[in-house]
């Protein structure tokens, strides 16, 4: 039981308990829904995996050691660590300074340091994907003259200080964009976090400049030979690492299980021709006898070669490897595409949304506060845009364009913002005559200050419900695009595991259907539930209707 007080301690504050903030009450509200809770932890889920892939699915060790022939050990080194590209290591190391400073209790609202930490995703994004371009161009074999002479002077493996400085220059124009951001703290703060951001991808992407391409055969037959001893992660696969003898090897399926399947089936087809040509001989079917006698030597020379290949393999740690979630038609381990493609979903979902909420709010917030002859003319420019088909345009752009993932996210973004756009102008029309509007614009303030700081605050509720349901629609445009084989290249991703159920051989293999379309079905769900959940916390009639 609270102690009791008098009137008189009541009318002095005490025992009052401090009222939340309007977002705060709103995600209290949210928490306290199951699906909510459900859709948050699935989210979470997925951005774990997309942050943690290559240290969780890789083919590379964890460990190396390189031993003599006494078993001495001579160097020792980690493949894995060898193998992160600047994105692995800004996702990794980002995510762990990103906890630390939302949880830390500092005077900085919560609010404002989740904008510091959105504003130094945008400046690392920016620069690595400016900064990989730039190492593609300067790596073209076919270029000569100054370019050619640049490409090797940067790429000099002793001097990173020069790449470093490149990657700086890079991204110096959007840091300084950033630094003209007015309400993202002081002048001191955004300094702070500019340099802090754009030193963290300068050191990254420098020293992870280019990737050279690993064989990752070479780790097997050594450690078979003894040369080596490795130590992997959890999973030893990688998305990129095939071998066409495994292909489609069901789930919970270790490597030498699988080869002992492949020698049985093809000794069973070797038996089965062999049948053939005494079937034929008998016959005095000269004609195919002969057809047979081709197919047994064909399938005699297969089963040689694989046993001849596989023979050292099965003497190695390589043997006792498992397929988890079993193999795809390349012969690539299903599970390490699941989690590599969790990035993929993640960074399409949200950047092409954040690019759509972007244009959608600056183009609502001048069709709502002026209104008019601009709100006429502008609105017509929002039913062009919405009166063409994305999916379409997606389809059209992979056959003229270089199939990429930031032509993708271009494209959703460019296109998908009206609904933003037609929610903010909708509450700018209703915000414009409020007092504390007319009050900013009685007190002089720029235009910019009574759109973005004023009012957009008190009119963006709507928007964020629909970016949640937006991020959805991202997800599945790109499992479609990548179902149809239009999707990025050389990328996992859930839509292309997903083709492949039915693949060249035209039979159903059923855990490249379940697993990945599952995974595309419970992420679009999770972002509906909770773009449902939180429109039901924030509109007040739907909160009193449930009640």
């Amino acid at each position: 039981m609270p102690e009791a007080i008098s009137g008189v301690e009541a009318m002095r504050g005490i025992g009052a308990v401090e009222a939340r903030g309007f977002w705060a009450d709103a995600w209290l509200r949210v928490l306290k829904s199951r699906p909510a809770l459900f859709a948050i932890g699935w989210i979470a889920l997925v951005g774990l995996g997309a942050v943690l892939a290559p240290f969780i699915a890789n083919a590379n060790p964890l460990w190396l050691e390189v031993v003599n022939e006494r078993g001495a050990v001579t160097a020792s080194r980690s493949p894995l660590w060898d193998s992160l590209t600047a994105a692995d290591l800004l996702l990794f190391f980002g995510a762990i300074g990103g906890a630390i400073w939302l949880s830390i209790p500092v005077a900085v609202p919560r609010g404002e340091r989740l904008g510091v930490l959105v504003v130094m995703a945008v400046i690392a994004g920016l620069t690595v994907v400016f900064a990989t371009f730039a190492a593609d161009w300067l790596d073209e074999p076919e270029r000569m003259g100054w370019t050619h002479a640049l490409g090797h002077w940067i790429a000099d493996p002793m001097n990173v200080w020069r790449r470093v400085l490149l990657v700086g220059c890079i991204g110096l124009p959007f840091a300084l964009v950033a630094l003209a951001i007015p309400f993202l703290l002081s002048v001191r703060g955004r300094i702070i976090v500019v340099v802090v951001a754009l030193g963290a991808v300068a050191l990254a992407s420098g020293a992870r400049w280019q990737q050279s391409p690993v064989d990752f055969d070479r780790f097997v037959t050594d450690e078979a030979a003894g040369r080596i001893r490795c130590v992997y992660t959890l999973i030893p696969w990688s998305p990129d690492r095939l071998r066409s003898e495994l292909i489609t090897v069901p789930p919970m399926t270790t490597v030498a299980n699988a080869y002992a399947a492949k020698d049985a089936a093809a000794g069973r087809e070797f038996e089965r021709f062999a049948a053939a040509v005494q079937k034929a001989n008998r016959e005095g079917n000269e004609e195919m006898a002969a057809r047979a006698r081709t197919d047994v030597e064909q399938v005699a020379r297969q089963r040689s070669s694989l046993q001849r290949e596989w023979k050292p393999l099965l003497t190695s740690p390589f043997a006792a490897h498992e397929f988890l979630l079993g193999s795809d038609s390349n012969g690539a381990d299903v599970l390490a595409q699941l989690l590599w493609a969790c990035r993929l979903s993640i960074s399409v979902g949200f950047v092409s949304t954040g690019i759509a909420v972007i244009i959608g709010v600056t183009m609502g917030s001048i069709m709502g506060y002026f209104g008019g002859t601009i709100d006429l003319l502008l609105f017509r420019v929002v039913e062009i845009f919405m009166a063409v088909p994305v999916l379409f345009l997606l389809i059209v752009a992979a056959g003229v364009l270089p199939r990429s993932t930031y032509v993708m996210m271009a494209i959703i973004g460019c296109l998908s913002w009206t609904g933003a756009a037609r929610f903010t102008r909708a509450e700018f029309m209703k915000l414009r005559h409020q007092d504390f509007v007319q009050g900013a614009r009685a007190s002089g303030l720029p235009l910019r200050s009574i759109l973005f700081r004023h009012m957009l605050p008190n009119g963006v509720t709507p928007v964020l419900v629909d970016a949640s349901f937006a991020i959805a629609g991202a997800i599945i445009a790109e499992a479609t695009l990548s179902y149809l084989g239009l999707g990025p290249d050389n990328q996992a991703s859930w839509g292309k595991l997903l083709s492949s159920a039915t693949g060249t051989t035209g039979t159903f293999v059923w855990w490249l259907a379940i697993f990945p379309g599952a995974a595309i079905f419970l992420s679009v769900l999770a972002y509906n539930i909770l773009g449902g959940s939180l429109r039901d916390a924030i509109d007040p009639k739907l909160r009193k209707a449930a009640n």
